[in-house]
């Protein structure tokens, strides 16, 4: 910090050693100490080297600031590289009008995202965050693939007219690497910061990365400090999710974590008709179409091209022929395993191998009650499905499964999701 005596005889010592008595001398050394200050043209210029260091002592010690400059009949300016943001104080010789700032907020910002019974909940916890008044510290919305996570962050994006940093996981990943190899981590670092919405699509793809994991862990940590909101998508929840530490998931479990479903028949049905399919057609595609609205976009996709190339409207005998590879056919057990495998992020391979660790032996349980609920198998069948156990085995996992029920509704909740799938 530099000392500048004014015209006034007012010095910048003087006014730092009356804000160092009115906060704690911890707390001075960290924030104000690093700052400029300097007085020019009767205001006090309070220069920070970041936005986010800006935003924070406005936010903290402001009022504190503001009294001391007044104290001096001066003004106050906070001022990021030079360039300032004005924050007049009103005195005797100030007057200061308060004029609340008009925000826009787009209405039709989530009208695309069709809503479900199920998915209300998530729906209305991102509209909270996009007007930015949430109380909740952080948002992890967590499905399958296809249920529409990254349709609810562009729906927070579109509407929000707060700043909103939007990345997805592989793109976090490649930017902190580059920035460290081009010596830029501190605009890196800023970039991230200088928001008030950060939201980040599919967080798996940080898993194993432990660089890069331990910058976005402290990322969370300086956004819930500065009262930011933040914004986590996976597939599968805090809890389960795999090559993260537990401290990580308790962090991104200690906000409101809500799971989106995947679309039922009404939402495929209205997909198809807002993408121009026959309403007769859409009513008869929604019943064969898998729950994934990856896979209602390609159909659409593929009826509006067929239109515009063959000039002809799709009815039902054409849609038969055209989507051949992509209506739903009778699952197979395998295949149920397989989707239950993608369900709990574990592979084919883990379940049904030899390993008894803990996790797998569980996520094993569950797969075999699950099978038993959703189809006809003998208890033979099932344990053959599932790495060739035997029947006893069997009969283990699911006497074990029926006394957690009872007493751990995550579970029942779980292995309720976990037939539906199948089914």
């Amino acid at each position: 910090m530099q000392a500048i005596a004014t015209k006034q005889n007012v010095n910048v010592e003087s006014i730092k050693a009356m804000i160092a008595s009115k906060i704690d001398s911890a707390a001075f050394q960290t924030w104000v100490a690093p700052l400029q200050f300097n007085v020019c043209q009767n205001c006090l210029n309070v220069v920070a080297q970041n936005q986010f260091t800006a935003d924070y002592v406005k936010r903290e010690y402001g009022k504190i600031l503001g009294d001391t400059a007044a104290d001096f009949s001066l003004d106050m300016n906070i001022c990021v590289g030079g360039v300032c943001n004005t924050v007049k104080t009103a005195n005797d010789n100030v007057v200061c009008e308060y004029v609340p700032t008009k925000k826009e907020i787009k209405q039709n910002g989530f009208d695309k995202f069709v809503c479900c019974d199920e998915n209300m909940f998530a729906v209305a916890a991102c509209k909270k965050i996009a007007l930015g008044n949430a109380s909740f510290s952080q948002l992890f919305i967590y499905g399958a693939s296809g249920c529409g996570k990254s349709m609810l962050l562009d729906c927070i994006y579109n509407s929000s007219e707060k700043r909103v940093v939007k990345m997805n996981g592989g793109q976090f990943v490649a930017d902190f690497a580059r920035s460290l190899r081009e010596k830029t981590i501190f605009s890196f670092k800023d970039y991230c910061r200088n928001c008030d919405i950060f939201m980040l699509d599919d967080v798996c793809a940080l898993a194993g990365k432990r660089a890069t994991m331990d910058e976005f862990l402290q990322l969370v940590l300086d956004l819930k400090a500065a009262g930011k909101c933040i914004v986590l998508t996976s597939n599968v929840a805090p809890n389960a999710l795999n090559g993260f530490d537990r401290r990580v998931q308790s962090l991104f479990a200690s906000g409101l974590v809500v799971d989106v479903a995947q679309p039922n028949t009404f939402v495929r049905r209205s997909m198809l008709v807002r993408g121009g399919v026959d309403m007769n057609v859409a009513e008869e595609l929604a019943k064969s179409i898998a729950a994934d609205g990856h896979l209602v976009d390609g159909v659409i996709s593929k009826i509006k091209t067929y239109t515009e190339l063959m000039g002809e409207r799709v009815d039902m005998n054409v849609a038969s022929r055209l989507l051949g590879d992509v209506l739903a056919k009778n699952k197979t057990p395998l295949a149920m395993v397989k989707a239950m495998c993608e369900k709990m992020s574990l592979s084919f391979d883990e379940i049904c191998g030899n390993s008894r660790a803990r996790r797998l032996v569980r996520a094993r349980q569950i797969m075999m009650a699950a099978l038993k609920g959703a189809t006809n198998l003998s208890l033979s069948e099932i344990g053959n499905i599932c790495g060739g156990r035997d029947h006893a085995t069997v009969v283990y996992a699911l006497s074990q499964i029926e006394k957690q029920k009872a007493s751990d509704l995550i579970l029942s909740a779980e292995i309720d999701d976990m037939v539906k799938l199948c089914k």
